[in-house]
């Protein structure tokens, strides 16, 4: 715990746990969240093609995830810690420049 503690500048165990918390929780919204927009946009698992279906699936969780995270870190106060996560992780997929460099 301690490493992953100092990984993430963190300085209580219950921040750890709450993080946890949220990461369950936003996986498990994300993935409930995802079934309704595929039927939205007219996709059917029982209709339309495994190779369409799915990849358009995974992209709407991974959106509505990315979406959710901080709202849902907000909600149990670590919003800091999940908007630094989301900033590097859009980043590293090419979005850095819609994130302004904060200077200290």
């Amino acid at each position: 715990m301690e490493k992953l503690k100092q990984r993430w500048g963190i300085k209580s165990n219950l921040d750890i746990v709450l993080i946890f918390v949220v990461f369950s929780i936003n996986g498990s919204f994300a993935a409930y969240i995802a079934r309704p927009l595929t039927v939205a946009i007219g996709l059917d698992y029982e209709t339309t093609a495994t190779w369409l279906f799915w990849p358009v699936r995974i992209l709407l969780v991974f959106a509505v995830y990315q979406t959710t995270l901080p709202l849902v870190g907000w909600c149990f106060g670590q919003f800091k810690f999940f908007w630094a996560m989301e900033k590097k992780i859009l980043s590293r997929i090419g979005l850095k420049r819609f994130f302004k460099e904060e200077t200290e």
